[in-house]
């Protein structure tokens, strides 16, 4: 049997690039047990309450919603469970650093498979004020009203 290739999307946090000043991104693997696998196979997952924090050296992903299994019996998986985050440990010493720093977390951006292995791109994000998601939204639509104007003359 071939393995499988590419990338397949599982859920991404769009409100996470409104909500947050996105700094950098890593992908980081995670350890997850049958059940949850198959759930996410199914395509079921939601990384909108979801952060990372690092805890006595090692990366932890927290509030990812990630439903039971169909199928599953006692050997199923509590939904909202803490997951180990697989990072090289020079990795984690960097993010720690720069998670001390005032006012920076770690979220989630997107979970998918890559392969038969599920990966979830983590980002350094500082947290927007209030002011800043409206401008980023102004901006955002003077941009589409340009390009709307610039379409709608190449068409004349």
């Amino acid at each position: 049997m071939p393995k499988e290739t590419g990338k397949k999307v599982i859920a991404r946090n769009r409100k996470a690039r409104h909500d947050y000043l996105i700094e950098d991104t890593w992908e980081a693997g995670l350890v997850l047990s049958g059940t949850e696998v198959k759930s996410l196979r199914e395509g079921r997952a939601s990384l909108t309450d979801g952060f990372a924090l690092i805890f006595q050296n090692e990366a932890w992903l927290e509030g990812v919603y990630i439903p039971e299994y169909a199928q599953g019996t006692w050997t199923n998986h509590t939904a909202r469970r803490r997951r180990k985050l697989l990072l090289h440990r020079d990795e984690i010493l960097r993010l720690s650093q720069k998670v001390k720093e005032s006012g920076r977390t770690l979220i989630p951006l997107e979970l998918y498979f890559d392969g038969s292995r599920v990966k979830v791109e983590i980002a350094l994000a500082k947290g927007k004020r209030e002011w800043d998601k409206r401008q980023a939204l102004r901006e955002a639509q003077d941009k589409r009203e340009a390009e709307r104007a610039i379409k709608s003359k190449q068409f004349l």
